[in-house]
Parts: C-alpha cells; sequence; structure tokens
C-alpha cells in the first residue's frame, strides 16, 4: 500500500491540503475550500449533519435566507482566551471543535481520494498567532493539537507557514539563494530568512538553513475591518445621536461598531444583552433609519455578505484605479466609489504597521537587504497594491517572486516529512 502525507494550510480565509505520495516523491493532488462553516437554522433529522463547510456553507447560507449561523476567519479565536464556547442547536462547540470541523472536511476529502485513511499530517502555523505573546500562542497552539485529533489525525507535526512556502519556491530554483519569504494571509503576516538549495529537496536536516522568523498579526482581514469602519459602519449608524434623558444628547457608542468589523467579534455578536442595548439605543435615538441597518445586519446575519461586498472591492482595486463598494439587500443600500488613493489611505495604519515590523525583523537579525538574493511573497494580501509598494521600495534590487497564493504553503509543508524522522 502506498504512503502518504498531507500538508494542511489551515488559513484565516481559505484552508488547503496538499497530499505528498512518499513512494514518488510527488504531490499527488491539492484541495482547497473557504474557511467556511455555516450552521443550518433549523436541525434536521434528515441531514448528516447540522451543518456544511467550505463553497457548500456559503450556498446554504443564501438557500437559508441567512438565518443560520454563518462562522468565518474561525483561526483568529485559536489564541482568545476570552472565547471558551459558543453554544449553537443547544450543543457547545469550543475552538477545537469548531476548528475541527475544517480540518476532518479536508481529510475526508483526500482519503477519499487516495482511497485510504491517512493520519500523519503536517500542519501549519502562523510565527505567532497573536504578535510576541507566549501565552496566546501556547493557548492557539494546544487548541489546533486538540482540533488535529479531534479530526482523525493520529501523528502531526506542526511547521511555520512561511518555512512551507519557502519550501514550495525551493522547487523551482536553480541555485542556492537566501531568501526572505513572506506569508501574507487573512490574519497575519509571517517572515522567514532562510537558505533555499535544490540539491537540498527533500534533506532530513534543515535546521541550519533557517536563519531567521517572526511576524505580526496584521494581514487582510485587518484590512477589511478598517475599510469597514471607515466606509461601513457610517451605513449602519456609527454616528447616531440618542435622547437617553430629556435635553442631554449622547452619540452610540462606537464599541458596538468595533464589534461588527472584526469577524471574530461578528461571529458571536449575538448576546442577549447586546440586543437588548441595541434596541434601547434605537428607540431612544427616535427610530434613525440608519442605525436601524444595524439591527437588520444582525438580526439577519448578513455579516458574511457586507464582507463579501468589501472584498469584492478590495480584489478590483488590485488593477484598477477605482471601484464600487456596493451593497443592496433588506432595506440596507449601501453604494460609494472608492478610488485607490481612498483604499490606501484607509489600510495606511496596517501596512506601515507591516513595513515597520519588517524593518524590525531586519535590524534585530541582522539581515542586510544586499544579502537578500530573493523575495517570495505568498497568500491573499500578497497581491494588495500597497504590499507591492512596500516590498519594491523595501528591496528595490530584487524581483518579486509569487507561487499559488492559496496552494503554496500546503504544498511546502507536504514536503516538511524530515519532521517526522523516518
Amino acid at each position: 500500500m502506498k504512503k502518504f502525507l498531507y500538508g494542511i494550510d489551515f488559513g484565516t480565509t481559505n484552508s488547503a491540503l496538499a497530499i505528498y505520495d512518499e513512494t514518488t516523491k510527488e504531490i499527488h493532488s491539492t484541495i482547497i475550500i473557504p474557511s467556511l462553516i455555516y450552521f443550518f437554522h433549523q436541525p434536521s433529522t434528515a441531514r448528516c449533519s447540522n451543518y456544511v463547510v467550505g463553497e457548500d456553507a456559503i450556498t446554504a447560507y443564501l438557500n437559508d435566507d441567512m438565518k443560520g449561523r454563518f462562522i468565518k476567519s474561525i483561526k483568529q479565536v485559536l489564541s482568545r482566551n476570552s472565547f471558551t464556547e459558543t453554544r449553537i442547536h443547544n450543543k457547545r462547540y469550543n475552538a477545537s471543535d469548531l476548528v475541527a470541523i475544517i480540518l476532518k472536511e479536508l481529510k475526508d476529502r483526500a482519503d477519499q481520494l487516495i482511497g485510504q485513511d491517512c493520519g500523519r499530517a503536517v500542519i501549519g502555523r502562523p510565527v505567532f498567532f497573536d504578535d510576541d505573546d507566549v501565552k496566546k500562542d501556547t493557548l492557539a497552539q494546544t487548541r489546533l493539537s486538540k482540533a488535529a485529533e479531534i479530526a482523525g489525525f493520529a501523528d502531526v507535526r506542526f511547521q511555520f507557514e512561511p518555512i512551507g512556502a519557502a519550501f514550495a519556491y525551493e522547487k523551482s530554483l536553480q541555485k542556492r539563494e537566501n531568501v526572505l519569504v513572506a506569508d501574507l494571509g487573512g490574519g497575519t503576516t509571517d517572515f522567514t530568512y532562510l537558505v533555499l538549495d535544490p540539491e537540498k529537496v527533500g534533506s532530513k536536516d534543515r535546521q541550519n538553513d533557517m536563519m531567521a522568523n517572526g511576524g505580526i498579526y496584521v494581514g487582510g482581514d485587518s484590512f477589511d475591518s478598517a475599510f469597514m469602519w471607515e466606509k461601513g459602519t457610517p451605513y449602519f449608524g456609527k454616528n447616531t445621536q440618542y435622547e437617553a434623558t430629556p435635553g442631554k444628547v449622547l452619540t452610540v457608542p462606537k464599541s458596538l461598531f468595533a464589534n461588527i468589523c472584526s469577524w471574530e467579534q461578528m461571529n458571536f455578536f449575538n448576546g442577549l444583552r447586546i440586543k437588548k442595548d441595541i434596541e434601547d439605543y434605537y428607540y431612544f435615538s427616535g427610530n434613525d433609519p440608519q442605525f436601524k441597518n444595524l439591527i437588520t445586519l444582525i438580526e439577519n446575519n448578513l455579516g458574511y455578505s457586507v464582507f463579501q461586498s468589501i472584498e469584492k472591492a478590495k480584489i478590483t482595486l488590485t488593477n484598477a484605479d477605482t471601484a464600487t463598494f456596493g451593497y443592496h439587500k433588506m432595506d440596507i443600500n449601501i453604494h460609494e466609489e472608492i478610488s485607490l488613493a481612498d483604499y490606501e489611505q484607509i489600510i495606511g495604519k496596517d501596512v506601515d504597521r507591516i513595513a515597520n515590523y519588517l524593518d524590525g525583523f531586519m535590524l534585530q537579525n541582522g539581515i542586510e537587504p544586499q544579502n537578500i538574493d530573493s523575495l517570495f511573497l505568498t497568500g491573499g494580501t500578497s497581491m494588495v497594491g500597497s504590499i507591492q509598494k512596500l516590498f519594491k521600495k523595501r528591496f528595490p534590487h530584487v524581483s518579486l517572486n509569487s507561487g499559488d497564493n492559496f496552494k503554496s504553503v500546503a504544498k511546502g509543508l507536504a514536503y516538511s516529512g524530515y519532521l517526522f524522522g523516518d
């Protein structure tokens, strides 16, 4: 019987699994799905389960009139000790349970392709799940390990995601190079500086080739959150005023709108106390129509569809100077032209955070720009114009290389079998 190894890139936005054939030493195939879970509004004995994953989650969400629970960016809560569990259909789900649903979906699809149960996997992880916080990082690693166990993996190793990307890039090289790898995903931006050599592909000892690694908790979701804050929240009543007592006019707390800008908050933004507060603000605002949009958003679980519109505008701006941020559903009407300059200003603070971290990373590790032979960028956020400009400005003498932004990490992880020491 053939032996296989899975490389799994569990991502904030998408998750991928690469099947590595240990006999032929080649990638058998690669599976990619959106990191989405949808729990149906009404449980049914006619279904095998009360939730669907990936592409099916989007379809079910729309067909179910968006009344169920739609969960996105679950990777973001792995390091959050404030999140212990959520209850869906009177069943408790902790972070590991939710992540395991996605990992098991990937495993089931892959097992079906190879016709056997594969229990060995190299799973990627960011350099830091939540900036340089050891306690949160340990919590996230523990939760991810438990999720892999629940999903049916008996033998697991972990590898930094940018190293996985590097090993995928290494397959394309003709000579030895010092490479700076930047993995820009939905949740984090990770850097690795290492020696890549096509003659070392598959080597058991790569420890001495890893010269530096680091990461920051900024990614594509950060850009989307900033966009939602600047361009989205005014349509949901961010500036609404209310009169709690006669003659005393106040502005609705901004914290309400911070919650709808973050998927890790919006996933679980349905507590009875919050709903009661929102209803009170609406009443004392004189039934402000824009604030009513906030109630419609929450009660009808429209968050994902709003962020889809933001994502569409962001993607358009990778190749155009203007884009339309448009959303028209259930009396919520948004139509606003966004210029590339507007967008770059909106995400400017987050891009600066990445740039400042990169400068510090290089300084701390003694990396001189002239010693970098090549740059390899991967992850969906690497395609954003401001990110491309950042790297071209910092390294004008080096060409930017990229692979498959959604599969390269998984493939490189699958090439990391040396971690098992077989």
